[in-house]
């Protein structure tokens, strides 16, 4: 019996940042093993076995004290030693599927576009949610940078767009600890952005891009009545948690709670006069 061949790497260089992914580094990197020629990692420090994990597959690790998500990828956009003719964002908790790979490999073999979009679909409590959410994720070196922001940032791409078929997994965390503590993490952010009046992540207009309107929506969010049970119906009808049974309605109760910390956590910074973040609640402990 012959042996299937192996085949070769695509032309894409794949880039991950991280702080304390030792529970999702060793999947990662085996998801993206034959697909990748470059693997690059943008390391906060990390405390656990983070970097000696992504070693062990010969990523190029480059650690960097992180100040925000716009700012660390820019970064790596900018300084870290790509040669491949194109880019590919990853974060360590997302899985390329088989058809997405195929899909990658056809549209960088006979390349008709500058950057391409994927859907991305949820995974919440180990079952896969029917939400999905189109994104660009690869384009062709150099033409990429993000906006900057503190949190939820987005890749900016001059050039023709196109879309790969095909789905990339998001197993959002392992369990809801991890995703309390990270949604604690990106509350605090949102609402350091709104209290020191940062930029969102594109100009909000209503009859703009689906970016665009997206960010006209959450300026206006706090004026809207019944605003929060308005986002569980949202989640729960219309984009259709639901057929996930009950870690559907969990994760949609979950989304409308985020979005109510963010408002609380504005008002406090609003009442204490003073915005915080994680680090500089980790240095008040410290001194106490």
């Amino acid at each position: 019996m012959t042996d299937a061949p192996v085949q070769s790497t695509a032309p894409l260089a794949i880039v991950m940042i991280s702080l304390n992914e030792t529970h999702n580094m060793r999947a990662v990197l085996e998801n993206i093993s034959s697909l990748a020629q470059e693997v690059f990692l943008v390391d906060s420090f990390s405390s656990d076995d983070t970097v000696s994990i992504a070693e062990e597959f010969d990523v190029h690790v480059v650690q960097r004290k992180f100040t925000g998500f716009g700012d660390q990828w820019n970064f790596a956009m900018k300084e870290l030693p790509i040669t491949s003719p194109w880019t590919m964002k990853l974060d360590p908790d997302e899985r390329i599927t088989p058809e997405l790979t195929t899909a990658i490999r056809s549209a960088l073999a006979a390349p008709s576009c500058d950057g391409y979009t994927l859907d991305r679909r949820l995974w919440f409590m180990g079952a896969a949610m029917p939400v999905k959410q189109r994104i660009l994720r690869l384009w062709r070196t150099g033409t990429c940078q993000f906006s900057d922001v503190l949190v939820n940032e987005h890749p900016l791409v001059d050039g023709k767009i196109g879309h790969l078929t095909g789905i990339l997994e998001h197993h959002d965390s392992p369990d809801l600890h991890h995703w309390f503590d990270k949604q604690n993490r990106y509350s605090t952010a949102e609402a350091r952005t709104a209290f020191e009046g940062r930029a969102l992540a594109a100009t909000p207009r209503l009859l703009g891009t689906a970016l665009e309107r997206r960010m006209s929506l959450k300026r206006a969010y706090r004026h809207i009545p019944f605003r929060h049970v308005l986002m569980f119906l949202y989640c729960w009808l219309l984009l259709g948690a639901w057929r996930s049974g009950r870690p559907g309605l969990i994760w949609s109760r979950l989304r409308a709670t985020v979005f109510r910390m963010r408002e609380d956590k504005l008002y406090e910074m609003r009442r204490l006069g003073a915005a915080y973040d994680n680090h500089t609640r980790a240095e008040h402990r410290r001194r106490k």
